[in-house]
C-alpha cells in the first residue's frame, strides 16, 4: 500500500537485511496504466480490446519469450534431424506444452496463434524436406493432418478445449 517509491524503499530495506542489493540498472518504477514493461517473460501494460476499442491492463507473453520458443522449435526441426517422426513430435510438443503451461495467465490467445502458425509452417517445411515433396507441403500436409494423425499440439485448440471444459 502506498506509492511506488515507498514500496521500492521497503524492498531495498528487506534486501539489505538479507545482505542483498537491488540491481539499480534493472530496477525501475513504471506506471502500468500508461506504459508497458517486461517482467519474468511477460509484458505488462495497457492493451486495447479490438472489438470495443476500450483500453485495459493486461499481461501477455513478451515478444522475447515468443522468439525464444521459436528458436527452441527451430533447433528441433533442423534439416539434419533424422530421428523418427514420433520422437521429433514428442520433442516439439514437450517444448510447446511447457511454454504454454508457464504462459497460461493473461491475454495469451494472440501469442498462441503466432506460435501455432510458426510451428505449423516449420513442421511443413521439415516434412517436405524429409519426404522430398515439391512446394510448401500445404496440400500434402494439411493442418488437420499435422495436428491430427501426425500428433502436433495446437496450443489454441488446447486452450479452447480446456476453457470449454471448465465451463461445463
Amino acid at each position: 500500500r502506498g506509492t511506488g517509491e515507498q514500496a521500492l524503499d521497503v524492498a531495498r530495506r528487506w534486501m539489505k537485511s538479507m545482505r542483498l542489493t537491488l540491481n539499480e540498472k534493472k530496477t525501475h518504477l513504471r506506471d502500468a496504466r500508461r506504459e508497458c514493461f517486461d517482467f519474468l517473460g511477460y509484458t505488462f501494460g495497457p492493451m486495447v480490446h479490438r472489438p470495443t476499442g476500450r483500453s485495459y491492463l493486461a499481461a501477455r507473453p513478451s515478444k522475447k519469450a515468443v522468439a525464444r520458443l521459436r528458436d527452441n522449435v527451430r533447433e528441433v526441426l533442423v534439416p539434419g534431424n533424422m530421428e523418427p517422426w514420433p520422437r521429433v513430435t514428442a520433442q516439439v510438443n514437450r517444448k510447446l506444452v511447457g511454454w504454454a503451461n508457464y504462459f497460461s495467465y493473461g491475454t495469451v490467445s494472440r501469442a498462441y496463434w503466432v506460435v501455432d502458425a510458426f510451428t505449423l509452417r516449420r513442421v511443413r517445411d521439415f516434412l517436405t524436406r524429409r519426404h522430398k515433396v515439391p512446394g510448401q507441403g500445404i496440400r500434402r500436409f494439411p493442418a488437420g493432418e499435422v495436428y491430427g494423425s501426425l500428433g502436433l499440439i495446437d496450443l489454441g485448440a488446447r486452450r479452447r478445449a480446456a476453457y470449454s471444459n471448465a465451463l461445463a
